[in-house]
């Protein structure tokens, strides 16, 4: 990822205030745009964002290296949030992963739950 995409979404995809603007100004297209959509409509709480994340990172698309603590942690947040498939695929990646990103994984999940909830 680009240094201008960190600047915009943040270390780890943290939830920003950058708006569509901000991101053309900074040149940023194609890939770093749909991850960027993800992050804006599950920062408003979007399920199906939180869950597509987790698939970003898991499988290593749209211009994202593959993450399996990041993967973790938007499949735990989509099952939080009721998306029924995402359980399913965090149970998958967890069988590929120590008890330390694990748990890696679920104090970044638990840092996206207060973050979104400081910016409400």
């Amino acid at each position: 990822m680009s240094d201008q995409w960190i600047r915009l979404v943040g270390e780890g995809g943290a939830a920003t205030n950058a708006s569509a603007a901000d991101f053309d100004a900074a040149g940023l297209t194609g890939d770093d745009l749909v991850v960027a959509a993800c992050l804006g409509a599950a920062a408003q709480g979007d399920t199906s964002a939180l869950f597509d994340l987790g698939v970003v990172y898991s499988t290593g698309s749209h211009g994202v290296p593959s993450d399996l603590v990041e993967a973790h942690k938007w499949f735990n947040l989509a099952a939080l949030g009721g998306h029924e498939e995402a359980g399913f695929c965090r149970a998958d990646i967890s069988d590929e992963m120590t008890a330390r990103e694990i748990a890696e994984a679920q104090r970044r999940a638990r840092e996206w739950i207060a973050a979104s909830r400081r910016a409400a």
